[in-house]
C-alpha cells in the first residue's frame, strides 16, 4: 500500500505557475495546481512508504527554484 501526501507550497511572488508545471514532471507527483489563498501551489504525490516519501519532499520537491516554505499533510484513512 502507497503512502500519499497533499504538500501545501508557498512560493515567491509570481512563480506559481512555473513551480506547479516543474513539479508535475516529479516522479512520484500524481497532481500539481496553482490555486489562490494562503498556499500557492497544492500537490498530490506518492511514495512506497513515508521515508520515500520525506525523500521526495525533501529532495525533489524543495529542490524546485521559487519555492519559499513547503506543508506535507499525509492521507489517512479512519
Amino acid at each position: 500500500m502507497t503512502v500519499q501526501a497533499y504538500i501545501l507550497i508557498q512560493t515567491e511572488v509570481g512563480k506559481a505557475a512555473a513551480v506547479a508545471l516543474e513539479i508535475a514532471t516529479i516522479k512520484g507527483v500524481t497532481m500539481a495546481e496553482d490555486v489562490t489563498g494562503p498556499y500557492d501551489v497544492i500537490v498530490r504525490a506518492e511514495a512506497r512508504n513515508v521515508d520515500e516519501l520525506g525523500k521526495l519532499v525533501v529532495a525533489k520537491v524543495q529542490g524546485v527554484p521559487g519555492i519559499t516554505r513547503t506543508l506535507t499533510c499525509p492521507v489517512v484513512h479512519l
